[in-house]
């Protein structure tokens, strides 16, 4: 099984939800969800399941997780194709459960990407 590759959703016009949510958050946050990005590709996702860096929230939609002092940020991705992902957004997390307007997000840029209203 090949090492996932984690790419973003991006917009017609090139920019992504993802990276407008890492420039929002602390930087010490970014940092440490890109590392568990980065973790996940270099370890596998069967590593990352284990060390709950990832987590599947239903079929073909998951979580990245990072936690920061207390603050919890989650990225949302689903599998385009083979070892390919894309991560469609993320956000701060304040419950103990992933929102379903959170999810429910994810899966309408899931849905416009494979439309091809995104790339």
């Amino acid at each position: 099984m090949k090492n996932p590759i984690f790419d973003y959703v991006r917009r017609p016009d090139g920019s992504s939800e993802f990276e407008d949510f890492l420039s929002s958050i602390p930087i010490s946050d970014a940092q440490k969800l890109l590392a568990v990005i980065t973790k996940t590709e270099e370890h596998g996702l069967l590593v990352a399941q284990r060390i709950k860096w990832v987590k599947k929230l239903e079929n073909n939609l998951y979580e990245l997780r990072s936690e920061v002092s207390g603050n919890i940020q989650r990225a949302l991705y689903f599998q385009e194709i083979d070892n390919k992902y894309l991560i469609t957004h993320g956000f701060t997390k304040k419950s103990d459960k992933t929102p379903e307007r959170e999810k429910q997000h994810a899966r309408n840029i899931r849905d416009k990407y494979n439309k091809g209203e995104l790339k």
